[in-house]
């Protein structure tokens, strides 16, 4: 992606999500480039974008429906094209504008199934345009950090990781509320939550996946679940609903100004309920995964994913031929009963943190053979992801000619790589069978 001066931005896909790009390019990045255009099915939210752009100063960029997607390249002739819509349409966007010539920047996943893969590789072999997929967790100094050392050969050669993440009834929660509990639009969790987490371990060893075999379910969430802990009797919807706001697993929209804006006042629009009920039928998407995943130098990757735990983080055990390296993460501490208002963004309580034995913060610890354990310095990040989310903008909207040793940006092939795992181990989820990432003929390799 060429940086150039005044670059003309659109954006597909107006939820919370795209408030990163907008607030970027209306104040930090504003001397990069222009907002030319918005595509969504919703005019209430693309109007309250509308109030962002306007506030800072700016113009508030046309509306484009989806099925107008053609006659916005047309008429607005984008330099670039932001998607941050629902993961199972990333493709249709992602290729047209491809074709058209422009930049694209995706929002993990790249997409959610093998076809629309295949289209994407397609588009971006005969396209002029670049793609780039935000894995903003690269970026994160503890992340950096990990990659930086493996690379440094701190361990040796890298024999297995064993990876956690922890997803807690706040944030985890979330899933099962909104589109995302349904995997013909979310590729379920394996893909868009677990993207980021293979990403991380693809980049760390610089390696390419293999075979995948995977096993999990929906054990905690659905109305199943919930009958079976006599949890009967709950409301459809948070909205409006009794006992709203002592309830640990509803989501008060209203509380919250943006959530209100972008969902709540725009249901009438298109429909879309935010706040469903995480007890209620119509999830499909699984709560508990384990993974076993092969790599072509060898390593092995065993993973997990809970998405009902009591606090929020991930731990990480990287086994060289020389030592091992451990990561551990804990974003948030504790889970308190209120209902959420912000699920992605509460931070850890600080009163939790001061009496919690588990209390929020990082650490890496690196020992090698025959050495007692040593505690790596993490260099201070500060943003969304970790302290990813700052240098991510940095790389999209002013990417220098500096060498980057620790390659921190993400192409279309790592974009490859990441859901190759995830659509892998959905196959195998359906099968109870190892599955050949080789079989799918991707281009993987650098």
């Amino acid at each position: 992606m060429t940086l150039t001066k005044n670059r003309r931005y659109a954006l597909v896909g107006t939820g919370s999500r795209a408030g990163m790009y907008v607030g970027a390019l209306t104040s930090t990045y504003a001397d990069v480039g222009t907002l030319v255009a918005w595509c969504d099915t919703n005019p209430t939210r693309m109007a309250y974008y509308d109030e962002v752009v306007t506030a800072a100063g700016g113009t508030a960029p046309p509306h484009y429906g989806p099925d107008d997607f053609a006659r916005l390249l047309e008429e607005q002739r984008p330099d670039v094209v932001i998607v941050t819509s629902p993961d199972a349409t990333h493709h249709r966007y992602a290729t047209a504008a491809l074709d058209a010539g422009c930049d694209v920047v995706v929002e993990k996943p790249l997409t959610t199934s093998l076809e629309p893969a295949q289209q994407i590789v397609e588009a971006v072999e005969g396209s002029s345009g670049d793609l780039v997929v935000t894995f903003n967790y690269r970026y994160s100094p503890r992340n950096s950090e990990v990659r930086r050392l493996i690379a440094d050969g701190a361990i040796g050669k890298v024999t297995s990781i064993h990876f956690e993440w922890a997803l807690d009834t706040v944030h985890g929660a979330d899933y099962f509320r909104r589109w995302h509990r349904r995997k013909e639009i979310s590729g379920g969790l394996l893909v868009h939550k677990s993207s980021h987490h293979f990403d991380l371990v693809n980049w760390w060893l610089a390696d390419v996946p293999e075979v995948v075999t995977a096993a999990g379910g929906l054990r905690f969430y659905g109305d199943k679940n919930a009958a079976e802990r006599g949890l009967t009797d709950r409301p459809a919807r948070s909205a409006g609903s009794a006992g709203l706001s002592s309830d640990p697993f509803a989501l008060d929209m209203a509380a919250d100004e943006k959530l209100r804006a972008l969902y709540l006042d725009a249901e009438a629009d298109d429909g879309y309920i935010r706040d469903q009920d995480v007890f209620s039928p119509g999830i499909t998407i699984e709560d508990n995964m384990g993974l076993l995943v092969t790599y072509r130098s060898g390593a092995i990757l065993t993973y997990s994913l809970n998405a009902h735990a009591p606090w929020e983080g991930y731990r990480v055990s990287i086994n060289g031929t020389e030592g091992r390296l451990e990561l551990e993460v804990v974003e948030r501490s504790f889970v308190g009963t209120a209902a959420a208002v912000d699920p992605s963004m509460n931070p850890d309580d600080p009163q939790a943190t001061a009496t919690n034995p588990r209390p929020a913060g990082e650490r890496i610890l690196l020992q090698r053979h025959w050495e007692p354990a040593q505690e790596i310095p993490i260099p201070a990040g500060e943003g969304g992801h970790g302290g990813g989310d700052n240098h991510l903008l940095d790389d999209i909207f002013r990417p220098t000619t500096t060498p980057d040793p620790l390659h921190h940006r993400a192409g279309y092939q790592d974009g490859l790589r990441s859901v190759a795992v995830g659509i892998a181990a959905n196959r195998s989820l359906e099968t109870g069978q190892p599955v050949s990432i080789r079989e799918f003929n991707l281009p993987l390799d650098r």
